[in-house]
């Protein structure tokens, strides 16, 4: 059992959304020194003082570009006593990551080979990869768990995200004392409860939720449902939409898990959903009925790289990491809008 007091869990992105709700938690449920990277390349500076005014610890971050190695083990030359890294740090765009393959190629494997190098050299044994259910792409039968097989990815994100899987469970086969643990996020909605934290994205949005809160705070004039002839209950895709935090604090649970030594192989991989498949009207009509606003929506045509329906048997991550998500489709949507309020008061 590692000295929580002295030991230090490092956290690639903490300055995003993910990340920043990880931290919180981490700060909340242990005593861990928490030291983030983030360079800011798609996240705000100001992060940290959202954590700050929700925990009222100042976390540390380190502002390098993981893609540079040189500067990177510099910057962990800082830190004391290193004993796990969640990373985080990729670009996330599938629209993107289509016009702009090369650029995904490289900086979400080029960062997660890093990390796992410096990993090697400081003998950081506890390793957490942050995937996503995007790695499954059209599965033929659902729900889908950690044993389904990987259709061909629908974008160079996902496909990252299949790589990416594949190098840190061949590195781990290599290295004896080194362990990882694979989360493979389903839809991550909402914000804290406080309000004072949230999804933040740098321009338009291309998640669905933000895109949702920014229309009706009139931020954006309307919002396109790409495509209502897929073959779902009302025509739209189907989606495991899970709150922030509930993904943060599996995150939590997931260190504790490679730090005790639970796990039975040295790479565990778990889906984090609610198990709930719901569909893009449906979570826009819980917005509007949560928050009392009419959105201004229109049906658009499909959009590439989406795939039609996906949601998780998540069974594994309940026994194992005893993890049970908090917060229901209602829950959320109302969260992202009290974020989205607390956004337009701050202006």
């Amino acid at each position: 059992m590692a000295n929580q007091n002295t030991s230090t869990i490092i956290v690639t992105g903490g300055a995003g959304y993910i990340g920043s709700h990880t931290i919180i938690e981490l700060l909340q449920q242990t005593d861990y020194t928490i030291v983030s990277i983030d360079n800011f390349s798609n996240s705000n500076t100001d992060t940290f003082d959202r954590i700050e005014a929700i925990t009222g610890k100042r976390v540390k971050n380190l502002n390098v570009d993981i893609c540079n190695l040189e500067t990177l083990e510099l910057a962990i030359a800082s830190v004391k006593n290193p004993i796990g890294v969640i990373h985080f740090a990729a670009f996330k765009s599938v629209p993107q990551s289509v016009a702009e393959p090369l650029l995904y190629y490289q900086n979400n494997l080029g960062s997660l080979i890093n990390i796992l190098k410096i990993c090697q050299k400081h003998h950081i044994s506890n390793f957490i990869f942050s995937s996503s259910c995007s790695v499954y792409g059209n599965v033929e039968k659902l729900p889908v768990t950690e044993q389904t097989p990987f259709s061909v990815a629908e974008s160079p994100y996902a496909q990252t995200k299949q790589m990416g899987e594949d190098i840190v469970s061949n590195y781990t086969k290599s290295a004896p004392s080194f362990k990882s643990v694979l989360l493979r996020y389903f839809n991550p909605v909402g914000a804290h409860t406080s309000g004072l934290n949230g999804e933040y994205p740098r321009g338009k949005p291309d998640n669905l939720v933000p895109y949702i809160t920014q229309t009706a705070a009139g931020i954006l004039q309307k919002l396109t449902v790409f495509g209502n002839d897929y073959d779902t209950r009302d025509g739209s895709c189907i989606r495991d939409y899970i709150h922030v935090s509930d993904i943060a604090d599996a995150h939590v649970k997931a260190m504790n898990y490679l730090i005790d030594n639970k796990q039975s192989k040295q790479t565990s991989v778990f889906n984090l959903g609610t198990g709930n498949g719901v569909s893009v009207l449906e979570a826009v009509h819980s917005f509007e009925k949560v928050s009392q606003q009419k959105l201004n929506y229109e049906i658009g045509p499909r959009r590439a790289g989406d795939v039609i329906n996906i949601y998780a048997n998540n069974d594994f991550a309940k026994k194992e990491l005893n993890w049970i998500p908090k917060y229901n489709l209602d829950e959320m949507m109302l969260s992202a809008w009290k974020w989205q309020l607390h956004l337009q008061e701050e202006k």
